[in-house]
């Protein structure tokens, strides 16, 4: 049988499976599952028993975890209405103020919990309510939250990257900090867009009366709510790039930062550690499985020769090795609007990585752009995972056609950094040279 038949019948089983409403997961592994029984016979079932024993024997997926936990017990901490609080008394008197300073809180907030739901959930539950109420357009304030809530899949300490690390033997090192300015730039272009939109249309977002505004005094004595979360980024990503610890080690290190920041708050009991422990649990455990079926069924596909097929299909593009790079680029955003980025990473990494790699482009810069594609994976409907976290915190007569028209321009945004990264590779490449060579 053929390589293209093979590919498009293993394909066609995987896609059969998600309408039939399977999880992913079961989708992948049993696409897995089957094709592998009916090519080569019940004997070869027990390589998938290895390959999911080597996996989850990855060292490096420690880190997952505890960041989870991280992120879990900050947000318990209250740390996100701590950090909105003080942004209010600094950015509330301008016009547009609150989605600026949202924006800003949720990339710091990312650079704390290595998880786009952690960040999303918690900034919405504090700050929709507040900008709805100061008469901010509801889909600009929407827009922004889901937008914001993304950075954490690209921001260090991103669990998404740790994952795209592992599967792709990059350094994770290397790969956080050539995340760091994309990232930071993206929430800037954010920041930028809201501003320019809210001079033109000043009725989207008004500022604050100003009986709601606050002295400098005021102003100064709020910024003590930034020591704990600066501190705690500094610890976790300062021992990464100095090369004092590795990224589990790192995570280990915030779990511990958090769980004394929640300490400082006063919000550590047992019930708060038995509640982040839980969620941490859950989270791991589908972020584990995902990854388990995924790399069962990027075996399958990596011996039925898809990595060859691939290859060959986008040698046929116009444009050089910069045409396959954007032929990759366009899969990926079109996957992103169907599938969870983890997954996306599982099955598409071992195809595109070698080929960007015999193409003469650096894995870490390429690796960040996979990175900026999978958080516009959080926002692309249908199935954008933050569009149902908006769905889940905004009122009730805001409808799911509402949701996605309000990230449209964010999306707009994402796509145009990720062509900035690729005209200027330094932007991603700088920091990584400068910290580790």
């Amino acid at each position: 049988m053929s390589i293209e038949l093979l590919s498009l019948l293993v394909f066609g089983l995987l896609i059969f499976f998600l309408v039939l409403g399977l999880p992913l997961v079961f989708s992948l592994g049993g696409t897995a599952v089957v094709a592998t029984y009916f090519l080569w016979g019940p004997d070869a079932l027990h390589m998938m028993a290895n390959r999911t024993f080597t996996s989850a024997n990855a060292f490096v997926f420690l880190a997952i975890p505890m960041f989870i936990f991280m992120g879990n017990m900050l947000e318990s901490a209250g740390i996100a209405g701590a950090l909105y609080r003080m942004m209010y008394k600094w950015m509330g008197g301008l016009r547009g103020g609150l989605a600026i300073g949202t924006v800003a809180i949720c990339a710091l907030f990312a650079a704390m919990v290595g998880v786009s739901g952690a960040s999303t959930v918690s900034m919405a539950l504090v700050a929709l309510p507040s900008m709805l109420a100061h008469r901010y357009d509801e889909k600009l304030s929407i827009g922004c939250l889901a937008a914001g809530g993304a950075l954490g899949v690209l921001i260090p300490p991103s669990v998404m990257l740790i994952i795209l690390g592992m599967y792709t033997n990059t350094s994770i090192g290397m790969l956080y900090a050539g995340a760091v300015i994309p990232g930071f730039m993206l929430a800037f272009m954010f920041m930028v867009y809201i501003a320019i939109l809210c001079a033109f249309f000043p009725h989207l977002a008004p500022a604050l009366p100003r009986e709601h505004r606050v002295g400098w005094r005021e102003k100064f004595s709020a910024l003590k709510d930034m020591i704990l979360p600066l501190g705690l980024i500094f610890f976790v990503l300062g021992s990464i790039f100095t090369g004092a610890a590795t990224p589990s080690e790192a995570a280990a290190v915030g779990a511990l930062g958090s769980m004394l920041c929640a300490i400082f708050y006063r919000k550590l009991n047992w019930a708060v550690i038995k509640k982040c422990c839980s969620e941490t649990l859950k989270l791991n455990c589908m972020v584990m499985w995902i990854i388990f079926g995924a790399s069962v069924f990027t075996a399958l596909y990596t011996a039925i020769g898809a990595q060859e097929l691939a290859r060959e299909l986008l040698s046929y593009l116009p444009g050089g090795r910069w045409g396959q790079m954007m032929g990759m680029m366009a899969i990926l955003v079109f996957l992103g609007c169907f599938l969870d980025p983890t997954g996306i990473i599982m099955i598409s990494t071992p195809i595109f990585f070698p080929i960007a790699r015999s193409l003469g482009f650096d894995p870490v810069w390429f690796g960040v752009l996979y990175a900026i594609n999978m958080e516009m994976g959080f926002l692309t409907p249908p199935f954008g995972f933050n569009l149902f976290y908006m769905q889940s915190v905004a009122p009730p007569h805001i409808t799911m056609v509402d949701i996605y028209k309000s990230i449209v321009p964010f999306v707009l945004i994402e796509i145009g950094a990720m062509g900035i990264c690729m005209i200027f590779p330094e932007i991603i490449l700088w920091l990584p040279k400068a910290l580790l060579g």
